[in-house]
């Protein structure tokens, strides 16, 4: 069998015509052409006939399915007015139900679910792989819903106006044709709308550079434009936010991914908001505008640090000036997780050394003040969902080990809802935090999840895992496939906190970004070359995997570093960074990278792209390359390409592109079930 599958992938890399920009393979970037997809069929059916006749993929795939599937799952709320929705998948409903139950009886863990949306029904009906994308209901009755459906999962939608009541898409309702984009209610019948209104309102990143008053019953074509930014910008939006019975129209103007500006529509024009573009703002509270500080703000002679959580009086703010309260000024191990409020109170989720703390602010007589809710510690919390009209909300208890348990609060009280029933046996399991020191002295968190009797002999199977980018935190986080997949066969789970993530704040994130990239791979070296020196594992025995901006970290770190692993795991990953902007969605990123086309930052781009970087006569890692056709944000010609390349090369590779599912890889439990047993079974075959 090894030997015909390695001439199955020398026969694959068909010669085409070189093309003007000189990269032979840039015809696999044709999504849907009819070549490339025949490459990707070929590519499919070999990797699919090693991997899924190894001894543990059926098992793996058989547990991976029941987990997936299993009504002990929790059923997480969202909070919509008297009730609470949730979006279910299983067995029966394999696309999905949108439901609700009334938030008493959901508080009362009295479940009485009814059926809002069939998602399997509505694509059976309509001849669609609908994929469930949320919905924007209109405040304060949420008697009438904007549904986002995705044909096949990808980031562009369809909008439908939906009656909550009858539980029917509404006849001649407000309807909005496919497109990546935004859309909320104003009012019942005005919607603010950002979406592909014709030639000239797209962003060289795909996204709308307009924003619009629609009323009902005029056409789309003829709303009300009310903000229009630049092409090169990434994006421009509007929305709602609600302060108690007040509510204010905001407009935000995505010059970058990570800069914007900040104004506000009122009485027929807009106000610009003096605000760093840099900031985050994070709702309203008593006339309190919440804003998250990515960098540093002098005021009045005052400066406020980077990562610092402060309020403005916002009805001064949108006159001119500027009354500031500082509410969290985190340390250097610190950062703020989450932000985010109910009727009277603020909620911040902190981090420190990447453990969760939940705190409870109240504003009062121009005072903020703090309680600590006395929450489960070491491990990571979540801020599921809070009601605008209460002070009740839900949050997430999770670790490694622990399985996860939601909890339903009022203030500073809480239950337990339910938890998540534990699928493995932890009590043979350990957790520990280690830092590795990276090559310019920084310390790197990692935590390692092992076998207590675990042999420091360097023969564990290991898996590395890592994201290292815009400013996402990698938090402590139970996985029942992790578990049943990899821990019980006698795997060893690393979590790498490197910088590009969010861990410890903005500057945490800063110091990966666009020229100090090279930072984020260290960090990664640093932890795999901590276990190994400590004989946990060694390069024969460690794994890697990560997607997306992970996927190019394991892009870097397998072209960088193949003599430290035996196992790559590269999903939805950036490869061809010299293409990436020009790639759907890609320009949107260039505040995180920088732009390939400007000669000072490729300079420094070009000396990581693992695309560009690849090399003959190296001693690579097989490597399982994972993606999505209908994938709209991160193009799937960048893991073809590199497969491609790859096979030219001599190397052999695996390669598995999912027919559906976008981004997230897939649309259904057996389709991600398929790809868990396929990368794990990848992983054991090499690694144990």
């Amino acid at each position: 069998m090894k030997n015909i599958t390695l001439v199955l992938f020398a026969v694959i890399s068909v010669n085409h015509s070189i093309s003007a920009q000189d990269d032979k393979y840039q015809w696999l970037e044709e999504v849907d052409g009819l070549k490339a997809l025949e490459f990707v069929n070929i590519q499919n059916k070999a990797t699919e006939a090693i991997l899924t006749s190894q001894k543990d993929y059926q098992n793996i795939y058989n547990k991976s399915i029941e987990i997936y599937n299993s009504a002990q799952k929790i059923a997480y709320p969202d909070i919509r007015g008297r009730y609470v929705y949730n979006f279910w998948k299983d067995k029966d409903h394999v696309r999905g139900i949108w439901r609700r139950c009334l938030l008493a009886d959901y508080t009362a863990n009295k479940l009485n679910w009814e059926t809002v949306l069939d998602i399997d029904a509505l694509s059976e009906k309509d001849g669609k792989k609908w994929v469930f994308k949320g919905a924007s209901g209109l405040y304060p009755n949420y008697n009438k819903f904007l549904i986002q459906l995705s044909d096949g999962g990808g980031d562009a939608v369809y909008v439908k106006e939906f009656d909550a009541i009858t539980k029917q898409f509404i006849t001649n309702g407000f309807s909005i044709d496919e497109s990546k984009g935004s859309v909320s209610y104003l009012d019942e019948n005005t919607l603010v709308v950002s979406t592909d209104f014709g030639e000239g309102t797209m962003t060289t990143s795909g996204y709308p550079n307009q924003v619009r008053l629609w009323k009902r019953g005029t056409q789309l074509k003829d709303a009300q434009l009310i903000f229009e930014g630049e092409t090169t910008d990434v994006s421009s939006s509007g929305y709602v936010v609600h302060d108690g019975a007040t509510s204010y129209l905001f407009i935000g103007r995505g010059i970058t991914f990570f800069t914007s500006q900040k104004m506000i529509w009122k009485d027929n024009k807009l106000i610009i908001l003096d605000l760093p573009e840099d900031c985050s703002p994070s709702g309203i509270l008593k006339n309190q505008l919440l804003v998250s500080l990515k960098s540093d703000w002098k005021v009045d002679d005052i400066t406020y640090k980077n990562g610092t959580l402060i309020s403005l009086n916002f009805t001064d703010l949108i006159k001119g000036k500027k009354e500031i309260k500082v509410i969290v000024s985190p340390d250097a191990f610190s950062s703020i997780a989450d932000v985010s409020t109910t009727k009277n109170n603020l909620l911040v989720n902190m981090l420190t050394d990447v453990t969760s703390s939940l705190f409870l602010y109240t504003f009062n007589n121009n005072i903020w003040s703090k309680q600590k809710i006395k929450a489960p510690e070491f491990g990571y919390i979540a801020l599921i969902s809070t009601d605008e009209f209460s002070d009740k909300y839900f949050f997430n208890y999770e670790n490694f080990i622990t399985p996860s348990t939601l909890y339903s609060a009022d203030n500073t009280t809480f239950n337990a809802v339910k938890s998540l029933p534990a699928f493995f046996d932890a009590s043979k399991y350990e957790v520990k935090q280690f830092k590795a020191k990276s090559k310019d002295g920084t310390l790197v968190p990692y935590f390692m999840v092992s076998n207590k009797n675990i042999k420091r002999d360097g023969n564990n199977p290991t898996l590395q895992y890592a994201y290292g980018g815009f400013e996402i935190s990698m938090e402590p986080h139970y996985s029942s496939t992790i578990g049943t997949a990899w821990l019980d066969n006698g795997g060893v789970y690393v979590l790498a906190n490197i910088r590009g993530g969010g861990e410890y704040g903005p500057k945490w994130h800063q110091d990966g970004m666009k020229e100090k990239r090279q930072n984020v791979f260290n960090d990664f070296y640093a932890v795999s070359e901590d276990i190994i020196a400590n004989k946990v594992t060694s390069p024969k025995h460690l794994g890697i995997m990560g997607g997306s901006n992970g996927g190019l970290l394991m892009g870097v770190a397998f072209t960088q570093r193949p003599d430290l692993y035996n196992a790559v795991v590269c999903q939805v990953p950036l490869l061809d960074m010299q293409r990436y902007n020009k790639l759907l969605a890609g320009a949107s990123w260039m505040g995180e990278y920088g732009n390939p086309d400007v000669p000072e930052e490729w300079e420094y781009i070009k000396k990581y792209s693992p695309y560009q970087n690849l090399k003959e006569g190296m001693k690579y890692p097989e490597v399982l390359f994972v993606t999505s056709t209908r994938d709209d944000r991160v193009h799937p010609g960048h893991a073809r390409k590199m497969v491609a390349k790859m096979n030219d090369m001599g190397y052999k590779t695996f390669y598995y592109e999912n027919m559906e599912g976008g981004h997230a890889g897939s649309s259904t439990n057996e389709q991600l079930a398929k790809a868990t047993a396929l990368s794990f079974s990848y992983l054991l075959m090499k690694l144990k």
